[in-house]
C-alpha cells in the first residue's frame, strides 16, 4: 500500500498567481493543499475513498470534499469566504474599474498598490475571476454626476477611504476631470487659507488646460480680479 508521505508532492518553488487567492505560507491554505494532493495521489494509485479515509484517518465526508474538488482552491470559498480580507476596502475601486471595461487583474493590482493595498496579486486575480465566471456579477453602481461633484468639492481629507478610492477610479481614465479636480481643490485652498496672492497663477494654470467651462469662470474672475483677490485675502 502506498505511503502517503511518499506520495505527497514536493513544495512548489513558484506559484501560478492566477490560481489562488491564498498565498503560500497561509497555514490553513497550505494544509488543505497538502491534504487535497495526498487524496488525489491515492485515488490515482487505485485506492477507494473508504480505504483513503482509513489510511489518512479522515471521515468519509472529508474524503468526499477533497476528492470532488478539482483544485484545493475550490474548497476555500465555502470555508473562508466570509473572513475579512485586505482587499475588501478596495473592492468598490475594483468594481468601478470593471464597469469601465478594465478586466485585467494585473493592471488594477498595479493601480491599487500605490493607494495602500498590501495584499497579494492572487486575491485581486481571484476576485476578477469570480466576477468573470459569475452569470450575474455583483458590481457597484456607477456613482451619479452629483455624487462625483460632491467628492470633488469636499476637502480631500473629509472623504472616507471608499469614496477616495472610487473617485480615484473615475479620475484615472478621465484627464479632463482630473485636471478640473486639481483646479477646484487649489481654489478651495486659496479660499480657506486666504491665499489670494496665488490667484494669478491659478488663472494661468486654468487657461493652459482644455476646460472651456472653467475658462468662462476664469474670465469672469479676471474681470473683477482685484475684488476677488481681496475676497480671498482679507478677513
Amino acid at each position: 500500500m502506498p505511503d502517503p508521505a511518499q506520495l505527497a508532492p514536493e513544495p512548489e518553488k513558484l506559484e501560478d498567481p492566477s490560481e489562488s487567492p491564498w498565498s503560500r505560507g497561509h497555514r490553513f491554505a497550505d494544509r488543505t493543499r497538502d491534504k487535497h494532493a495526498t487524496v488525489h495521489e491515492l485515488l490515482a494509485a487505485g485506492l477507494s475513498r473508504r480505504a483513503i479515509g482509513r489510511q489518512l484517518h479522515m471521515t468519509s465526508r472529508t474524503v468526499k470534499l477533497l476528492a470532488d474538488a478539482v483544485t484545493p482552491e475550490d474548497l476555500f470559498h465555502g470555508q473562508w469566504q466570509g473572513r475579512p480580507s485586505k482587499l475588501d476596502v478596495f473592492k468598490p475601486y475594483l468594481d468601478d474599474r470593471w464597469n469601465q471595461g478594465c478586466t485585467n487583474a494585473w493592471t488594477v493590482w498595479e493601480e491599487i498598490v500605490p493607494l495602500g493595498y498590501q495584499g497579494s496579486y492572487q486575491r485581486v486575480c481571484a476576485y476578477f475571476r469570480e466576477k468573470r465566471l459569475s452569470p450575474g456579477p455583483a458590481t457597484a453602481r456607477p456613482p451619479s454626476p452629483r455624487v462625483v461633484a460632491g467628492w470633488i468639492l469636499r476637502r480631500p481629507e473629509s472623504l472616507n477611504e471608499t469614496e477616495h478610492l472610487r473617485l480615484k477610479a473615475i479620475l484615472v481614465h478621465c484627464p479632463e476631470l482630473e485636471a478640473l479636480t486639481g483646479h477646484v481643490r487649489s481654489f478651495g485652498l486659496m479660499l480657506t487659507e486666504r491665499q489670494g496672492e496665488r490667484l494669478p497663477q491659478w488663472l494661468d494654470a486654468v487657461r493652459r488646460d482644455n476646460l472651456p467651462g472653467l475658462h468662462t469662470l476664469a474670465a469672469g474672475i479676471d474681470r473683477d480680479r482685484d475684488a476677488v483677490v481681496a475676497g480671498l485675502t482679507l478677513p
